[in-house]
């Protein structure tokens, strides 16, 4: 499990705040994507050059990976591994962003894929305090414990701890279900919880 020191959570959250604010106040200032558009190689980056609103999210999440650049190098043990996974996971991001040359709507494709890579970072590296935290009772035993909580992001963004297991789950529209990383889905129903991994094990879980 990421293991966080307080120090490191409120660090990271000031940071991004801070940042925010001030993108905020110069966003008159800016009015391209965080890149260099005369570097731009593909219809994306192109599309991110031409369009402003898409721009502004290119340089929110900017901000928002600063952070938990922040985060992960500032975490109690494995600082180093961290880091180099998040600028990993960061590089993949971007290769499945540029996919989205063969979507039939292309902005709409780049703006998802904005809003859910947004959501994933603040979950994941706890970059805002969760508007709502639940603590799960998985099947018979009181040890099985999931944790669940909730963030604010244009598109519903969870983070799942149970165990040494972090991972985020994002809510498919128009229904209760979360898709998290590594096939793992979270189905809330009737005040109860399912839980399904990879293999394919599902465990009802109900709050404490």
């Amino acid at each position: 499990m990421i293991s966080f020191s307080n120090t490191t959570k409120s660090a990271a959250a000031w940071i991004y705040t801070a940042a925010l604010a001030f993108l905020a106040t110069s966003a008159a200032a800016q009015d391209g994507p965080s890149f260099d558009c005369a570097k731009a190689e593909s219809s994306v980056e192109e599309l991110l050059c031409d369009d402003p609103a898409l721009a502004a999210l290119d340089r929110r999440l900017a901000t928002t990976y600063a952070a938990a650049q922040a985060a992960a190098s500032g975490l109690d043990a494995g600082a180093e591994d961290a880091a180099a996974n998040l600028r990993a996971m960061q590089r993949g991001w971007i290769k499945g962003r540029d996919e989205c040359w063969k979507a039939a709507d292309l902005a709409d494709c780049v703006r998802a894929s904005y809003e859910m890579r947004a959501g994933q970072l603040t979950a994941l590296w706890m970059l805002e305090d969760p508007v709502e935290t639940v603590f799960w009772q998985c099947g018979n035993s009181p040890a099985d414990e999931l944790v669940t909580m909730r963030f604010t992001a244009e598109i519903p963004t969870l983070r799942l701890e149970r165990g040494d297991t972090v991972a985020y789950a994002v809510q498919s529209p128009d229904s209760s279900v979360f898709y998290g990383d590594f096939g793992v889905t979270l189905t809330l129903e009737d005040g109860s919880a399912v839980l399904e991994m990879p293999q394919g094990t599902e465990t009802r879980c109900t709050p404490r």
